[in-house]
């Protein structure tokens, strides 16, 4: 089961959550606020000139989270993007009380990338559960090559926080 709390642009994401899990939930359950504008929620919504209701987002969720045992909660573009003016999604997460598995682009500066998100968790008194990998795209140079072949030990060192998983360019591609 997973749940998307704000979809900006298409609901593809959102629809690939209710089809992969429980498809009895409604899809304004998987996804209570979508913006049409592909941009941060906090600019769509500006574009859009409508305001994010956050207290639908958090009442959907606790909802959702009183009927499944589990799920996953999927973020909307990173750690710091804002929701509103002076909400963030790392805001969101921590309201919602959620762990975090940082997913990170499997490339040249992912190291740095990847230690400021977690600091950043960590700063808040948040859990980091863990690193995935995601390899954004064919590798055409040898320095990138280095970089995506060592970034996961790296990580796990410096972090210490597991790398679940590396999602291949190839599965990706297959998946969509």
């Amino acid at each position: 089961m997973g749940m998307k709390p704000i979809c900006c642009g298409d609901r593809k994401d959102a629809e690939i959550l209710r089809d992969a899990g429980d498809q009895r939930l409604p899809l304004n359950e998987v996804n209570p606020v979508w913006l049409r504008t592909p941009a941060a929620p906090y600019t769509a919504a500006l574009v859009e000139e409508r305001e994010i209701d956050l207290s639908r987002i958090k009442e959907t969720f606790e909802n959702v989270k009183r009927r499944h045992a589990a799920f996953v909660v999927e973020g909307v573009g990173g750690w710091r993007v804002p929701i509103t003016a002076n909400y963030y999604m790392s805001d969101l997460v921590n309201d919602l009380g959620l762990p975090v598995v940082v997913v990170v682009a499997n490339r040249l500066g992912a190291l740095n990338h990847a230690i400021l998100t977690v600091e950043a968790i960590r700063h808040q008194g948040l859990t980091c559960a863990g690193l995935i990998l995601n390899d954004t795209a064919v590798q055409a140079d040898e320095m990138s090559s280095v970089a995506t072949t060592t970034n996961g030990a790296v990580l796990e060192s410096l972090v210490a926080a597991p790398i679940l998983f590396t999602i291949s360019y190839e599965q990706r591609v297959l998946s969509l």
